[in-house]
């Protein structure tokens, strides 16, 4: 069970990252808070809430070609990082 001191700590920082966000309209100081709690509190459901405003923020701020090169970049790497001995490396053209 959840402490409700706890509760009501990540509730009150994500109203001010939630404040930042969408009043102050500081996106990159939403974006850091919204990190923070993710960090500090990531079974909350204030946890799940910051996660979906970082995907808000990222596809309001950073050009969608972007997004999907970073994307790509990072499934690739992850990939590559898992691939067993005896597979053959395979040389494709970039996928985006």
């Amino acid at each position: 069970m959840i402490n409700n001191t706890i509760l009501t700590e990540v509730g009150q920082q994500y109203a001010t990252a939630y404040e930042a966000h969408y009043t102050t309209k500081d996106m990159y100081k939403a974006f850091k808070l919204y990190g923070r709690i993710i960090a500090a509190h990531p079974d909350t459901h204030e946890a799940g809430y910051s996660r979906s405003q970082l995907q808000n923020i990222v596809n309001a701020v950073i050009p969608k070609q972007k997004v999907m090169d970073a994307l790509v970049e990072l499934g690739l790497t992850h990939f590559e990082q898992d691939v067993p001995p005896d597979v053959e490396q395979v040389s494709d053209p970039p996928l985006a």
